[in-house]
């Protein structure tokens, strides 16, 4: 049975309605991607039956990761009921628009209208790999995502042969209130909120930031001062979260932590996985990994003015951990987070 959504209540806000997801970058060791697709399809399983929301991939190129999500979630579909299919994130600056648009809708259609369309420009460095002259990827992103959303409005993107305009077919109307992007700084959160589209809030901040929950809530703010329709500007945020069950995990998490915190994007990564090139000292801030007593974990999501102000709260899942780790994380989560956040924003709300 489904989990119901969490009611919050945050300061100068009216209660919004919280969904809990989990995020996989379904990682496999070198020669074993078959193994990694079917243990992810598996761990969607799991969540659903646990009462997640949404479960949440992310693509990455030329990697020991999942390349390909609109290929893998319509396939998930079928092996679930109702839990939310996100993306989270596709990176945009790669992808053809109008063929994104063709591709995202059909996903969408055999999902069953549950996709969750995140994306963001996606890590860099394959610009000949993918056919273009080195760019501003940033920039570069934004121009398609503009060129995507145009395609999936139905707008035309082109003249046939005999002048009629061309429009991509079959899309979802709906699909477009389903769209996400990520943003990495209040300036990038401005241009998500100036799109009308949904922000994702991840968990790395562009530049050294002090506080990084306030700098995300200073975003969110600006984002949803300039969407132009309020009741559909929806955050999702990102955080770590990993309760201590047993002396076991207060050792594995307290590892992770610290690997975390020594080698940000770097660290936790399956066997054979490629290991990403060093940023400069101060070019990223990455969120603290929650981890402690269960009660404590409760604790430090309440008191996030970034978590109280979201709308998707998405469970960062360590990208090492196989199909028997993250489900052990998942059900820790589900057991001992969960039922302390509802209970306690019921009676905050």
């Amino acid at each position: 049975m489904s989990a119901p959504a969490l009611a919050v209540a945050s300061a100068g806000a009216s209660s919004r309605d919280l969904r809990v997801g989990f995020h996989t970058r379904v990682p496999f060791e070198t020669g074993q991607a078959v193994e990694g697709l079917r243990d992810g399809i598996a761990l969607f399983r799991e969540a659903e039956g646990l009462g997640f929301d949404r479960g949440w991939v992310y693509q990455r190129h030329f990697d020991n990761y999942l390349a390909a999500p609109l290929v893998f979630l319509p396939v998930v579909a079928q092996h679930t009921a109702r839990i939310g299919l996100g993306t989270a994130i596709i990176g945009i600056r790669y992808e053809d628009p109008m063929l994104l648009a063709e591709a995202a809708s059909t996903a969408d259609h055999l999902s069953g209208g549950r996709l969750e369309l995140g994306f963001g420009t996606g890590l860099g460095g394959f610009d000949r790999a993918f056919g273009q002259e080195p760019n501003d990827g940033r920039r570069h992103s934004l121009t398609r995502l503009d060129t995507f959303l145009a395609a999936l409005r139905g707008e035309s993107v082109g003249a046939a042969p005999n002048g009629d305009p061309l429009t991509v077919r079959g899309t979802n109307p709906d699909l477009l209130h389903r769209i996400w992007y990520g943003a990495g700084s209040i300036a990038s959160a401005e241009r998500v909120g100036q799109r009308g589209i949904n922000l994702m809030l991840s968990t790395i901040l562009t530049g050294d930031i002090a506080e990084y929950e306030a700098e995300q809530r200073a975003a969110i703010e600006v984002f949803r001062g300039l969407h132009p329709t309020a009741a559909r500007a929806r955050v999702s945020v990102s955080r770590s979260i990993l309760p201590t069950t047993s002396p076991e995990r207060a050792r594995r998490y307290a590892a992770y932590d610290a690997d975390r915190r020594a080698n940000g994007p770097a660290a936790s990564r399956p066997r054979g996985a490629v290991a990403p090139t060093a940023a400069p000292p101060g070019a990223y801030t990455m969120s603290p990994a929650i981890h402690g007593e269960p009660s404590a974990v409760v604790d430090t999501l309440l008191a996030d003015p970034a978590v109280a102000e979201a709308d998707d709260l998405i469970a960062f899942l360590p990208p090492e951990f196989g199909l028997a780790e993250s489900t052990r994380l998942l059900e820790d989560i589900a057991e001992h987070v969960l039922p302390a956040l509802r209970a306690e924003r019921k009676v905050r709300a």
